[in-house]
């Protein structure tokens, strides 16, 4: 029987978050504890009113607290770039590449010195691990798309299949040339070429799983999206062109799991992929056992 779009698409779930997608806690307690000693050393710095010559000597004596400064000003990277008037800087927090003079200056003008001499913080460690807290909630796009793809790989599971025996996580086009003879180098170029498409680089697939049965292929792709963007319909259109593409391949299928009310933005294009492709699925089918069906 043939499926609905407008009544799948309306199936699809507003969010993916389970109880750690929000924040990363045992993350940012890692990111924190690795600086702790470097921290407390700095703490010595908070009420100071001699902030600076006081930094210059601790910078002398511990040179190490400068890997902990960076975070300061929310950034993990251990390299930072300031573009001046009078000359660009590219301070180095892991070994210095300027006097302390110089480091005692980025204090000031970035406004470490001001929030420590001030007492705006009473404690850098809880401090830092507020700043970590902010920064995580970046990485929530990337935990998204891990969320989709361990739920799509429990049901693979939960459907009799055993990882590294006959289904594979995170398989290149390069593997599956090695692995099994299939060459897909030219067909997704091609569609990078036919699509124009700058967000969803085919040329550099990596398939979310393959599954092996009955003398058959399934190349798996997995996406959750809960918002707008414009990658929503680069997605659906080079889906499309490769499902056609790899219908022509002997005991190769590709299916495609995918869910978010972010779809509602895009719907257009989802559908005539939807139409076009026989195993295209949501979260509502998983829950219905759909993987005993696909393969």
């Amino acid at each position: 029987m043939a499926r609905n779009f407008d009544e799948w698409l309306s199936t699809f779930e507003d969010s993916i978050a389970s109880w750690r997608y929000y924040t990363d806690f045992d993350k940012v307690y890692s990111n924190v504890n690795k600086i702790k000693n470097e921290l407390n050393l700095l703490n010595g710095l908070i009420g100071s009113k001699n902030i600076e010559q006081e930094f210059k000597e601790l910078v002398k004596e511990y040179p190490n607290v400068l890997k902990a400064i960076p975070i300061l000003i929310a950034k993990r990277e251990k390299i930072v770039i300031i573009k001046d008037a009078i000359q660009d800087y590219y301070y180095n927090f892991t070994k210095m590449n300027y006097s302390i003079e110089e480091y005692s200056m980025f204090m000031r003008k970035t406004g470490v010195y001001d929030l420590l001499e001030n007492h705006l913080v009473s404690n850098l460690y809880d401090y830092v691990t507020g700043v970590e807290v902010g920064m995580d909630t970046n990485a929530r796009k990337n935990r998204t798309g891990d969320a989709m793809e361990d739920l799509v790989e429990s049901y693979i599971v939960e459907a009799g299949f055993v990882k590294n025996h006959n289904y594979y996580k995170e398989v290149t086009s390069t593997q599956l040339k090695e692995k099994w003879n299939i060459d897909l180098k030219e067909i997704l170029k091609n569609i990078d070429v036919a699509t124009k498409n700058k967000k969803v680089k085919m040329a550099e697939k990596r398939f979310d799983f393959v599954v092996e049965n009955n003398n058959m292929l399934y190349l798996i792709e997995t996406n959750f999206y809960g918002s707008q963007g414009s990658k929503l319909n680069e997605t659906a259109r080079s889906y499309k062109m490769l499902n056609e593409e790899l219908k022509k391949i002997k005991d190769v299928k590709f299916v495609w799991f995918t869910d978010g009310k972010g779809w509602n933005t895009a719907k257009g294009n989802l559908e005539e992929t939807f139409n076009e492709m026989e195993d295209i699925y949501c979260i509502a089918e998983m829950k219905n056992s759909i993987m005993n069906k696909i393969f």
